[in-house]
């Protein structure tokens, strides 16, 4: 048996998302070739199947994924503000293609553990030695009386990238100056916790610019959210935040109990709102494939955090948002993170090494104004006597509240970077 340090790991990766651990590993002959089926086109997904193959070469590697591109989410507000367009987001997998990847568009609609097996929904199917599973989210329609898939066509949720972004930009670019947009934030847990206040910074900014008469409601059934106190401070600067002039307001702990999409209108206890523009972010779910394939408990997948090995089902791996990897948040840059972890613990077992020792990152970065960015960022360790992934004390922390505009300027030009860097770790 062979423990992997983490010198070795960082010099081998030479990435984004150092995990502090290692996957050195020396090609040791097998009977027939390892494969790995990884389900998931995210950041998750395409992160563990290219490092599969770099950390690997003889382990057989098929992506499937049910869109020809990856649209991403995280910078997809920049879309709302006018700043980037939805191409600027939009990537093809060919990158992957190069590590000898098989890229399968197409949809898994059933894992079987037993046989180990994926099957798509184009007849497809597929013998693996380990199952990836990186799905992301899925929604909760039942939670707002009136919101459903097919009533998101009209009022947009825009928390998948893609064509529910283009809706809602149309839409704010067709609400006269004067109107009001409202934005009805999730409970936790879900997706990006700092989203719904960047998304509110960034039409902001849009409104700022081309209908500074307008409003921007943001409905939020929490009390405290991702790095509050920097977006307030933002707000307060560019948006005249808690004044009575204020192009933000945010009301703390309302729960929408339903909608009228005709008027659009929603519904709290005993009130009533109604926006021009109106932005639903429901609650979230692991994707659909992890109920189907039998990975949740509840509405999340419970893995081991030393491996993301599914506790229910082994040879699967769940990573990304649909894990239940508390303390970490659901991030892009914590999937990252988690396929390396996932990456290196597949590939020590298949060459009969030790699982090595790991350690967990996040980095996110939001843009409140054109020179406004914040960011957050922790690294997380294993408690393995609770199954708990838990911060380092004294590792990472929120930008700091004093920090001067060349700070807050150079954040956005470091968020652009990492955006950069997550997508070619990805895809590159």
């Amino acid at each position: 048996m062979k423990s992997i340090n983490r010198r070795d790991f960082i010099r081998l990766t030479g990435t984004t998302a150092a995990t502090g651990i290692a996957m050195g590993f020396p090609h040791i002959a097998l009977g027939a070739t390892r494969k790995v089926v990884v389900v998931g086109g995210g950041v998750g997904g395409c992160t563990a199947a290219k490092y599969l193959r770099k950390m690997d070469p003889n382990v057989d590697v098929t992506l499937i994924t049910a869109e020809p591109s990856y649209i991403s989410c995280f910078m997809s507000n920049e879309v709302l503000s006018g700043d980037r367009g939805l191409d600027s987001i939009t990537f093809k997998y060919d990158g992957l293609k190069k590590y000898g990847i098989n890229v399968l568009i197409d949809r898994v609609i059933d894992i079987d553990p037993i046989s180990k097996v994926t099957t798509t929904a184009g007849g497809h199917t597929f013998r693996f030695d380990a199952c990836i599973v990186s799905p992301g989210v899925d929604f909760k329609w039942e939670t707002i009386d009136g919101y459903d898939a097919k009533t998101a066509n009209k009022i947009p949720h825009a928390w998948h990238a893609g064509e529910q972004t283009t809706l809602l930009r149309k839409q704010l670019e067709a609400m006269p100056d004067g109107g009001k947009v409202v934005i009805v934030a999730p409970p936790n847990p879900f997706k990006c916790p700092p989203g719904p206040y960047e998304r509110a910074s960034q039409i902001a900014m849009y409104f700022k610019q081309h209908k500074p008469k307008s409003k921007i409601v943001i409905v939020d059934p929490k009390f405290k959210f991702s790095k509050r106190n920097l977006f307030f401070q933002g707000w307060t600067q560019l948006y005249g935040y808690d004044t009575p002039k204020s192009m933000i307001e945010w009301r703390p702990e309302e729960v929408v109990e339903a909608v009228d999409v005709k008027s659009n209108t929603l519904h709290l206890a005993g009130k009533k709102i109604k926006g021009d523009v109106v932005n639903i972010i429901p609650a979230q779910k692991a994707g659909k494939i992890a109920f189907v394939a039998d990975l949740v408990d509840g509405d999340w997948c419970p893995v081991d955090k030393k491996t993301f090995e599914s506790t229910k089902h082994k040879g699967i791996y769940v990573l990304g948002d649909a894990s239940n990897a508390s303390k970490m948040p659901k991030s892009a840059y914590a999937a990252n993170s988690q396929a390396k972890v996932a990456v290196a613990a597949i590939v020590s077992r298949f060459n009969g090494l030790e699982t090595p020792e790991t350690t967990y990152v996040n980095t996110c970065y939001s843009i409140v104004g054109k020179e406004f960015g914040i960011s957050v960022a922790a690294v997380y360790e294993l408690d393995a006597e609770k199954n708990m992934i838990k911060s380092i004390k004294g590792s990472g922390g929120v930008s700091p509240i004093d920090a001067s505009a060349d700070t807050r300027k150079r954040e956005v030009g470091y968020a652009h970077s990492w955006f950069r860097n997550v997508i070619g770790d990805m895809l590159g």
